[in-house]
């Protein structure tokens, strides 16, 4: 047979525009397709699968998938029954679930205040005009006031030789920062520029409130407006048994955010204007200095419990000894639910964020139940829940996994896959931290895809989705993405992406019927995911952390 007719009977039912990514594919297979268990395995993976699976879960019907509407419970089920449908063994604490408790919150906006004083004169803020708060996880109501010290990005990296901190006095006051780290490299920017690892420094030199400054790169990231927007829902935080807040600081008795105004305002007065901030920690200049300023912040906030659900399913290894061991797939399954209205429309269905990592997750399972005998190491599949309220969902399961933490060798994370062009490389989040990166580097070579850089340091991606949280308890991790390369000069994926960003991320644009999407390129994502896997299953020795890597010896230990 031709080479036409070799492809339609190995992929029956693909489309003429599917031929593309199909011809790469068996491409870079070369003659090992009819018999390799891998490849006959990747081969399994469809673009109708994934299609159906997307718009299934971002159907209007779910709701969005917020944490507490039905639509996510409907969601859950679904996951399970899929899983089940494929013959894994459920793995949760009550079958296929897990249950997360969190602590919800909600700024009571009629009661909660904020002021400063400069030059003995009073200036009162507007909430959600001026600043935000998220509330306290724990205590219904605090205050404070105190006088305000700007700590540049509020961070100390001591093996980096750079600490925001040094020099000066900070013990009783609130600390004002700008979003970010220093320009280190990628996932180390990413690290030190997380919410939690700034809190925990500020409480550690003695700090009893913080600020968070806006400034041209956050408003580019994910602006103010957005930011009060995502007010229509509340903030959460996992409780562990003893009803303790995850990364809670108590401390710090208040924490607020500034619009763009507020911040020029807020250094009006002061040794240094913002423009002036901004370019100096642009140039890399450490910048720090007292302000003028008295602030008093008063937080009141209506708590709320809900309990929601992680999906967890086992495929068991077949090797005696390596099937103790537990290679972890997650995806996050919530989204935004149903919010402020945009364009008419009020219902966040999270289509590429993050159907689309839900069902590649579907498809991956689907590729492995079939491999016959079964990879030697026992492999999860995880469904997280709260990943947009902060990774709290797969934050949880890696502080309470549902196997010995210990047995857990390594996670692969998907979360958006930005199928909106032709697949030609990998950005693997994380891999240069471990020997995940040789498994990189041996799948992207398998598939025909080169493997790339972080092409945006300056979205610390490293650290906003579910591997952060694996990385976090000293388990290798990687967070693989399409890459920005084309080779057809009429696609240029870094605009397609920044436009993706500006006009539905996080909007319930996001949905199925927004132009563009390529099952083709989700299906080479799909395959990649599933052979990196494969060969973390399959490999006698257990992923390593890179010797002498950050990540390594600030969490391997564990």
């Amino acid at each position: 047979m031709n080479s036409r007719q070799f492809l339609r009977k190995l992929l029956p039912g693909s489309t003429a525009c599917s031929w593309t990514a199909v011809v790469v594919f068996a491409a870079a297979l070369h003659a090992r397709a009819n018999g390799a268990t891998a490849d006959q395995a990747m081969v399994s993976i469809r673009p109708e699968a994934i299609r159906a699976d997307m718009r299934f879960l971002a159907d209007d019907a779910l709701e969005g998938r917020g944490i507490e509407t039905r639509g996510y419970a409907v969601a859950a089920k679904f996951m399970a029954s899929e899983f089940e449908g494929l013959g894994l063994e459920p793995a949760g604490q009550s079958g296929f679930f897990q249950n997360v408790p969190l602590r919800s919150m909600r700024p009571d906006e009629s009661k909660t205040s904020m002021t400063w004083m400069r030059a003995g004169t009073p200036e009162t803020l507007v909430f959600r005009q001026d600043y935000i708060s998220g509330g306290d996880p724990i205590r219904a109501e605090s205050s404070v006031e105190a006088p305000v010290v700007f700590v540049g990005y509020g961070v100390t990296a001591k093996g980096q030789g750079y600490d925001d901190y040094e020099g000066i006095d900070t013990k009783g006051k609130i600390v004002a920062m700008l979003f970010g780290a220093p320009n280190f490299e990628s996932s180390l920017k990413a690290h030190n520029s997380s919410s939690a690892v700034k809190r925990k420094n500020a409480a550690a030199h003695g700090a009893v409130g913080v600020i968070t400054l806006d400034d041209p790169n956050l408003e580019h990231l994910y602006s103010f407006s957005k930011r009060v927007r995502d007010l229509a829902n509340p903030q959460y935080r996992w409780l562990d048994p003893d009803g303790n807040a995850n990364d809670y600081f108590p401390e710090l008795l208040a924490i607020v955010a500034l619009s763009m105004e507020a911040t020029k305002k807020f250094f009006a007065g002061s040794e240094h204007s913002a423009d002036e901030v901004y370019a100096s920690l642009a140039a890399g200049k450490r910048i720090s200095f007292p302000l003028p300023l008295v602030a008093k912040i008063h937080n009141v906030t209506r708590l709320g419990g809900v309990v929601s659900q992680n999906i967890v399913a086992k495929l068991a290894g077949s090797d005696p000894t390596l099937k103790s061991e537990y290679l972890v797939y997650t995806a996050h399954l919530d989204h935004l639910g149903i919010g402020e209205p945009v364009k008419g429309d009020r219902i966040y269905n999270g289509a590429l964020d993050n159907a689309s990592g839900s069902a590649i997750l579907i498809e991956t399972a689907r590729a492995f139940s079939q491999i016959k005998p079964r990879p030697k190491r026992s492999i999860l599949f995880v469904a997280v829940t709260a990943e947009e309220a902060g990774l709290l969902g797969s934050d949880y399961f890696a502080h309470y996994p549902t196997v010995p933490k210990s047995a857990m060798v390594a996670n692969i994370n998907m979360d958006e896959d930005a199928m909106l062009w032709p697949l030609q490389d990998i950005v693997a989040f994380g891999a240069e931290h471990s020997s995940l990166g040789d498994v990189v580097e041996r799948a992207a070579k398998r598939l025909n895809l080169s493997a790339s850089p972080d092409p945006m340091p300056q979205q610390v991606t490293f650290i906003r989705s579910d591997q952060y949280s694996f990385v976090k308890q000293g388990i290798p991790a990687i967070f693989p993405t399409a890459g920005f390369k084309s080779t057809d000069p009429k696609i240029h994926p870094d605009e397609i992406f920044e436009n993706w960003e500006s006009t539905r991320y996080h909007q319930p644009q996001d949905d199925m019927d927004q132009p563009g999407l390529d099952f083709d390129a989700a299906v080479h994502y799909a395959r990649f995911i599933f052979l990196c896997g494969y060969y973390v299953a399959q490999d006698a020795r257990r992923p390593r952390w890179n010797i002498g890597d950050f990540f390594g010896d600030l969490y391997g230990q564990r």
